[in-house]
């Protein structure tokens, strides 16, 4: 109940932390912000530069290259002109600005070369430098789509022009995430020439955009047109593909095995990897472990035959796979092996900081893992350097995890200081993060009215007309989005913490009947052992019986009967019960005592010792918890030993909650006895030992160490032995 309500106060303290965070920001005070506008490489000022607060204010810089404006702190200032870079700055206090802008510089087109300038085909050209520029940057990607259009302007476009234009604009708008541009575009494509290509593509623009349905019928229609081996493997694929998203592993691997046999058949290398990997997730999905297990170690040796970055990528798809099945020794072995790839990787590749293909994103997984197996000393220094490394590449998502992770982990290993120092970097963090989406949810809506802007002005090189908002509405619309996100957020939040209280209320009552069904399962442990003892001892007594007899020592017999069915009696009425009496023990004790030394009387004499001062009536004792060390001492001790032994019990009361029972015998020692043992008894472990040591175990385990037992040798030739039993009241 505490660790409940720990974690609740946490959460309320996050949410309550960002709530408050956002209020501030809401109240935050107006000032004048005061700045200049100059070359980066001149340092001279630029007058009449557009200076713009987000979804505010707006003005422009003056023959000096200054500007005032009306602002707060955190807002998003915009800085633009035709001349150069737009620069975005987030405001931070309210100190004097300079802001340093680049000249607008075209970027070197790769052109093919020919003979001629007038033999360049200027459209052909124009599409290979919005390739080029595709996975760099959209507009200009778009850009140089409208050049090939413009060029052919003058007459009219051929139906394979267009479709190639289309078709472009549709790669580019699936690459950045715009399904429904992409699936309009390679319609558009599509109507002016049906190229199978294209067809494929529109079918992967559909699975993008979850038109599943019209997905499968574009690939199942494909499959009646004469393909080649690749495009069959692209469409085999693609089915795969889509019965992945909704769900449906069986025909997912069915098309997908589709496609693997092609590709072998034919040696079509990079998609034999990717669909062995693909074959393995499916079946991770559908839960056919050892199947998925076998693809993905295909896949694995596959991918170490192609570059390192597709080795990494794959490795950390298994290895999110073994996180899945909970084997995280596996696990943390493949993100140890893609941890010293990354490192490897070609530093002048841009990093993707999404990627789950990162130093801090790899960290905190192995941490993750460490904590799944509740190692949680291990996991710390991989989640420290997830926070360095996160927070030298600006991974605020990473970081915010990691430093959360960081901060559970102190608390649940006791260093509260250390919890509440991560705690506070935690929310530092948290705070930092929601400047930084707000930031991204206005550049995203930006870049994508600029994205439509442009796409529009290619649609209307048909008709003759351009589109053009004003500065005011764009800025409208961008407030209102904003506003819009706002209320989205607060929803959100309001939605987690309840889905956090019901996830941590069935976490609480499954917590508690996992409890109490161990409650049971040791309470039955213990009956089931109780039972075991008194065959036990029973056979034992049976054995001193049949001594007399052997003895002819029938009226020894007979006595020893009669006092072994009255401590029957006695162990029988107490089989039942958990605790009896030490008063009603110690006289069990005093009974088996008198058995033991009416066999060996020439061997041993005894003292039953109880402190006066003990209150035998206040304490409770498992029943039959002390005669099996009395036995051991007799049987194993006393017996071999040549002259006459001595077997002292002491009963004495240290405090008001603790008994203290001593049995000290002089014999042999335990280790003269095991030497003295047959090869047969070396064999057989002692049954009543064994069995009152996991009985103390498990009241250990149920009451909080109420027993304790140490056993030592009491001479220092290792003859004689004390046993020293610790009884807790409560």
């Amino acid at each position: 109940m505490k660790a409940f309500s720990i974690i609740l106060l946490a959460i309320i303290l996050l949410v309550s932390g960002g709530l408050f965070s956002q209020t501030n920001r809401d109240a935050r005070a107006s000032f004048l912000l005061k700045g200049k506008v100059i070359d980066a490489e001149t340092y001279s000022p630029i007058s009449r530069v557009n200076v713009e607060i987000l979804g505010g204010s707006y003005t422009t810089t003056n023959n000096a290259g200054e500007f005032s404006i009306s602002a707060k702190v955190g807002d998003e200032l915009i800085i633009r002109s035709d001349d150069f870079k737009t620069v975005y700055y987030v405001i931070k206090d309210q100190q004097r600005i300079t802001v340093e802008v680049h000249k607008s510089e075209e970027q070197t087109i790769p052109l093919k070369t020919t003979t001629s300038r007038k033999s360049q085909d200027l459209f052909k050209i124009y599409i290979d430098s919005s390739n080029y520029f595709l996975k760099k940057n959209a507009q200009k990607s778009i850009e140089y789509v409208t050049r090939a259009l413009e060029a052919v302007r003058s007459k009219t476009a051929t139906n394979d022009q267009n479709a190639t234009a289309f078709s472009t604009l549709g790669d580019i708008n699936l690459y950045w995430g715009q399904g429904d541009l992409a699936v309009n575009n390679y319609k558009r494509s599509i109507e002016a020439s049906p190229r199978v290509d294209t067809r494929i593509k529109l079918a992967s623009a559909f699975m993008n955009n979850k038109n599943y349905q019209e997905s499968i019928s574009v690939y199942k229609e494909l499959l009646k047109e004469k393909l080649t081996n690749y495009q069959k493997v692209e469409v085999f694929e693609g089915l795969g593909d889509t019965y992945k998203a909704i769900n449906d592993p069986v025909k997912s691997v069915f098309n997908y095995q589709q496609a693997l046999d092609i590709a072998n058949t034919h040696k079509i290398t990079p998609k034999i990897t990717d669909l062995n990997s693909k074959i393995g997730a499916a079946y991770a999905q559908g839960g056919a472990v050892q199947e998925a297990t076998q693809y993905f170690d295909n896949s694995l040796n596959l991918a170490k035959k192609e570059n390192k970055k597709r080795a990494v990528a794959e490795k950390n798809k298994v290895a999110d796979f073994y996180n899945q099945n909970r084997d995280f020794e596996k696990e943390i072995q493949l993100r140890e092996e893609a941890l010293d790839e990354i490192k490897s990787l070609d530093d002048t590749e841009e990093e993707d900081i999404n990627s789950p293909l990162t130093a801090q994103r790899q960290n905190y997984k192995i941490a993750n893992a460490y904590v799944g197996q509740e190692k949680y000393i291990e996991a710390i220094p991989y989640l420290e350097k997830s926070i360095t490394e996160a927070d030298k590449k600006e991974d605020l998502v990473v970081q915010k995890d990691a430093t959360r992770k960081l901060s559970e982990i102190y608390r649940d290993i006791g260093d509260f200081g250390k919890a509440a120092e991560s705690y506070e970097r935690y929310v530092e963090v948290v705070d930092e993060l929601y400047i930084k989406k707000e930031q991204e949810i206005s550049q995203a809506a930006r870049f994508s009215k600029e994205i439509a802007l442009k796409q529009n002005r290619i649609i209307s090189l048909e008709s003759e007309r351009e589109l053009n908002e004003s500065r005011y509405q764009l800025a409208f619309e961008n407030q209102e989005l904003i506003e819009k996100n706002n209320r989205v957020q607060k929803w959100i939040i309001g939605s987690l913490i309840l889905i956090a209280l019901l996830f941590l209320l069935v976490a609480y009552t499954q917590f508690k009947s996992v409890k109490q069904q161990k409650y049971a399962n040791n309470l039955l442990a213990l009956k089931t052992l109780r039972t075991q003892m008194n065959p036990h001892f029973i056979f034992n007594a049976l054995n001193s019986v049949n001594s007399f007899i052997a003895t002819n020592d029938e009226r020894a017999a007979n006595k020893y009967l009669s006092d072994f069915s009255q401590l029957m009696r006695s162990v029988l009425e107490n089989s039942d019960e958990d605790f009896i009496p030490l008063a009603k023990e110690i006289e069990l004790l005093e009974l088996y005592v008198k058995l033991e030394h009416s066999r060996f009387q020439n061997k041993f004499d005894y003292t039953i010792e109880i402190d006066e001062g003990l209150k035998v009536g206040e304490f409770v004792i498992p029943p039959m918890l002390l005669q099996p060390y009395v036995e051991n001492a007799v049987w194993h001790g006393l017996r071999y030993k040549e002259e006459k032994g001595l077997l002292a019990i002491h009963f004495q009361q240290v405090d008001s909650e603790t008994v203290k029972i001593t049995i000290t015998d002089d014999g042999i020692g335990r280790k003269k006895s095991k030497e003295l043992k047959t090869e047969h008894q070396k064999k057989q472990n002692s049954k009543g030992m064994g069995n009152i040591q996991k009985r103390i175990s498990i009241l250990n385990e149920m009451y909080k160490d109420r027993v304790d037992v140490t056993v030592e040798n009491v001479y220092e030739n290792e003859e004689g032995t004390r046993v020293v039993l610790i009884l807790k009241k409560d």
